[in-house]
């Protein structure tokens, strides 16, 4: 009779993530992630041949949870709402960014789920491309987007305005409307 798993994929993968975003890649290790789930690491190992399958497999759930929820945007109504769900599923989702920053940390991995674990990681953003594709050429069609600047320049700069430092402790809410603010109107006063 096989003995029953005493922790859910929901309960792992939260402690995998707040182990990997406290410890990062190097940190992170099965002896303190048994200990914050109160098993051995024995019982770790009857389900992960190693931490890179473990974190591929978590990395993986995590990034398909973020692609469900940016499918969302398509339901979203006009492009000002598609604008606003983006940003703030971008910085509810913070985390996501550092974690990709993690897995890139592996290298490469002789474990061969790992290895396939890490191949479907990289067809991931051609999902989200689509979705983000649609929101830029929506808002081309629409007029709020300016022709000439080529999409993956709006694109980088939307996702990489998470990486932007909040040294000076601004609230949330002031922080990402800010930075709203600058991507759909600039920081020029136009006078």
């Amino acid at each position: 009779m096989a003995r029953e798993r005493k922790f859910s994929n929901e309960e792992l993968f939260h402690l995998v993530k707040k182990m990997l975003l406290q410890h990062g890649y190097e940190g992170f290790h099965f002896g303190l992630l048994a200990e914050q789930l109160d098993i051995s690491r024995g019982a770790l190992y009857k389900y992960y041949e190693n931490k890179d399958e473990l974190i591929t497999d978590f990395m993986l759930y995590e990034m398909q949870l973020f692609i469900g929820d940016l499918a969302q945007i398509e339901n979203q109504g006009d492009f000002e709402a598609q604008f606003d769900f983006l940003m703030k599923l971008i910085f509810d989702k913070a985390e996501v960014h550092q974690l990709i920053t993690v897995v890139q940390q592996m290298g490469a991995s002789s474990d061969e789920k790992a290895k396939e674990n890490k191949e479907k990681l990289e067809k991931l953003p051609l999902e989200m491309y689509h979705y983000l594709q649609n929101f830029i050429s929506f808002g081309k069609k629409e007029g709020k987007l300016k022709d000439h600047i080529p999409d993956s320049v709006m694109l980088g700069l939307i996702f990489q305005s998470i990486a932007i430092p909040n040294h000076f402790g601004l609230p949330k809410s002031v922080w990402v409307d800010s930075i709203k603010e600058i991507i759909s109107k600039g920081m020029f006063a136009h006078s």
